[in-house]
């Protein structure tokens, strides 16, 4: 199964979907696995892999190749550049900073990275990833101008034009380690605005801010931090996972969607 059906089946059987990131530049690849295995046990639907600029190479193939040694998941690709693509993976998130002011993050590392893709046949899912204060490394590194935690239309704009441009996901990210997740009435704004599937990270640490962000409209919570705690990850991540998929999160309507 393509692993935007599959991310999709789980959003309509279940209410939401979860997904942990592994940065391949903060950790082994072995590490990396036991990582992986952690956060399955805890109930995530796939890990993605990537978010630095040192997560390529042979780096990168090790980390996946660990990863899926350890975990019956799939394994999306969330590439900082051209160089962070593996053909060991099984999907990659091809995505477009809308919000920088460097066009190398909006196209130009698209240009240079399609060609990889191809060649390793990995299956593209084309995602709008739009940086919001306090925006974090991600902010920094992509020259973002950031979407202002205070204006929810400003950003429902910015994913109501990524969809018109047939961006099939969104991503709301307010960078990783950030002291307050994307807040909900922003989440509640590109949901009015929009149909695609709509991913939040950065700062979310506990299972009531997941939760409230689903009931705003969030298809797919990202949790990186807490993958990279030591202590209880397992059972942190667990309790992520059940709260967006119970209760009014779990209930909320959902339009139908095919990949």
């Amino acid at each position: 199964m393509k692993v935007e059906k599959y991310l999709l089946r789980i959003i309509e059987r279940e209410g939401a979907a979860h997904l942990s990131l592994i940065d391949p530049a903060k950790q082994s690849p072995e590490v990396a696995g036991r990582m992986a295995s952690s956060v399955a046990e805890g109930g995530s639907d796939g890990i993605m892999v990537g978010g630095s600029t040192g997560a390529g190479g042979e780096l990168l193939d090790e980390t996946v190749l660990a990863i899926k040694d350890a975990v019956d998941l799939p394994v999306i690709l969330f590439p900082a550049s051209e160089l962070c693509i593996s053909g060991h993976a099984d999907a990659i998130f091809f995505m477009s900073m809308l919000n920088s002011a460097d066009p190398y993050y909006i196209t130009g590392a698209q240009r240079l990275g399609a060609p990889r893709v191809k060649e390793f046949g990995l299956e593209a899912i084309p995602m709008a990833y739009l940086v919001v204060e306090p925006g974090g490394a991600a902010g920094r590194v992509g020259k973002a101008n950031l979407i202002p935690r205070d204006e929810p239309e400003l950003a429902a704009s910015y994913a109501l034009a990524a969809q018109y441009l047939g961006m099939r996901f969104i991503y709301l990210e307010a960078g990783s380690g950030a002291e307050a997740p994307v807040p909900v009435e922003m989440v509640r704004a590109v949901r009015r605005a929009v149909d695609s599937t709509l991913l939040v990270g950065g700062g979310i640490r506990t299972p009531e801010a997941a939760a409230e962000r689903v009931e705003a409209g969030a298809d797919i919570v990202v949790t990186g931090t807490l993958v990279e705690e030591v202590k209880n990850r397992a059972e942190r991540i667990r309790g992520i996972v059940r709260a967006i998929k119970s209760g009014r999160g779990a209930s909320r309507r959902r339009c139908k969607r095919s990949p």
